[in-house]
């Protein structure tokens, strides 16, 4: 299954987090999940805060990429776009809001869910959730707006 980060246009998918043409980067992956988003990562060692826990800025980039590509997706859904590098509006972030609720073990599969609390043209508002082992270990409200039509070309 293809993607939301899949369908970003070359000149838009360079980010560290989830853009393709970034080989060095993380490769965050989100998909639809009923009327939500999910995506999966699995922190490596170089990901460690202190041994055994993982690093709170690596969380804050799942959870913004996450919901980047979430206001994409749900951006389009909206206005009735079928998502391809043609069409799929690019938004980032305006707001990123992360509350660490406990410390996130190493070696575990990291699952961010995220549910809509606005869904505008130029500004999409997604609450998310972190859980390991469905344990809540973060949880974070970013808001996104979308890039001009302009922007990258």
């Amino acid at each position: 299954m293809k993607a939301f980060q899949d369908n970003y246009p070359d000149s838009l998918a360079h980010c560290y987090g989830c853009g393709a043409n970034n080989p060095a980067g993380h490769h965050f992956r989100t998909f639809w999940e009923g009327d939500g988003t999910i995506t999966r990562f699995t922190p490596q060692s170089q990901h460690t805060a202190i041994p055994g826990f993982v690093y709170g800025g690596l969380i804050a980039s799942l959870i913004d990429c996450h919901s980047t590509g979430s206001a994409s997706a749900a951006a389009a859904r909206e206005q009735g776009v079928e998502l391809t590098p043609e069409t799929t509006p690019r938004f980032v972030t305006a707001s990123l809001r992360v509350d660490y609720i406990r410390p996130t073990p190493m070696g575990k599969e990291l699952v961010v869910r995220g549910v809509f609390e606005e869904v505008k043209e130029k500004k999409v508002v997604v609450v998310s959730e972190m859980t390991v082992d469905g344990e809540l270990c973060a949880t974070g409200r970013v808001v996104c707006v979308k890039l001009p039509e302009n922007w990258g070309s």
